[in-house]
């Protein structure tokens, strides 16, 4: 009994000690998340506005052609970017990414297209190389702050994958796997074709108004060129951002979790301890009350 008693208080030392981690995660998490909405919500003015540049380019000059607009003839390769987290103790937020992932890689294969993953984030890197799968090119280190040198570089391979022709290694499409932050108790894994793009006008920008004149220097096809690729990048920046939001918010979620779960087992620990305590001292006063009662009856003998 007094092994058993030691063993359960030594579980419930462990089991505190694993609290006191995830409360400490859960409130760095949470002192991270305002910054990381208040980085996304400062980037999307900046996305509405080179998304209206852009539109406002194809308005004007509806006969302009460009390859970042135009569906390939041939898409027998698609690029998917997986976006995941640097760091675990998150819940499912990188298993839903990576199962999102697989399940379009099935769907694309069933469409006769080839897969070929390009990948932002550690835990998407090992679990690629712990299969053994093939990995166009990875980023790690930035998920939990990303700065935009790193969406600039991950657009622009997009990008030159999708100007090469396919039989020279190139894409014929470009889709992002990410995670939207909804709110602080919402995130929502999301499966989003960048390329070739469809700009779309905001609903603020008044598709309906009637467009004022404009000049284009040096050319319209060089600004809209410039553009689009810039828009792009803007927004591999937004989705990062929004994975990065959605990493911290997730963390906080799954560390409160393991927190409450801690305490409730150490409840449950602390009731065992004290049952095994409450039948050590009945077997002791049991065996004291019988050794007094032998003892008197040999005196009396």
């Amino acid at each position: 009994m007094g092994a058993q008693l030691r063993a359960i208080r030594a579980r419930i030392r462990s089991v505190r000690s694993t609290a006191k981690i995830t409360r400490a995660q859960e409130l760095i998490a949470s002192s991270r998340v305002p910054r990381a909405r208040q980085r996304m919500e400062a980037a999307r003015p900046y996305a509405r506005e080179i998304t209206r540049a852009a539109s406002t380019v194809i308005e004007h000059r509806t006969h302009l052609d460009h390859a970042l607009l135009n569906r390939r003839p041939d898409t027998s390769r698609v690029a998917v970017l997986l976006m995941t987290s640097d760091r675990g103790f998150c819940g499912a937020f990188n298993h839903n990414v990576l199962r999102q992932g697989d399940a379009l890689a099935a769907l694309l294969r069933e469409q006769g297209k080839e897969p070929v993953f390009y990948l932002a984030g550690r835990k998407a890197v090992d679990f690629y190389r712990f299969r053994h799968r093939p990995v166009e090119r990875a980023w790690t280190g930035m998920s939990g702050h990303p700065v935009y040198d790193t969406a600039a570089e991950i657009g622009q391979t997009l990008v030159e994958a999708f100007d090469r022709p396919t039989r020279a290694g190139g894409v014929g499409e470009v889709h992002v796997v990410y995670t939207e932050f909804v709110s602080m108790l919402t995130q929502r894994t999301a499966v989003h074709r960048i390329l070739p793009l469809a700009v779309e006008e905001s609903a603020d920008g008044g598709p309906a108004a009637a467009p004022a004149p404009y000049e284009f220097e040096p050319s319209a096809e060089a600004v809209l060129d410039r553009l689009l690729r810039q828009y792009v990048r803007a927004v591999v920046w937004r989705m990062l951002l929004e994975s990065s939001a959605s990493e911290h918010a997730s963390r906080r979620q799954a560390m409160m979790s393991a927190t409450e779960n801690a305490q409730a087992l150490v409840a449950a620990l602390t009731r065992q301890a004290n049952s095994a305590r409450q039948a050590e001292i009945t077997t002791e006063l049991t065996e004291i009350v019988g050794g007094a009662a032998a003892l008197a009856r040999s005196r009396e003998d």
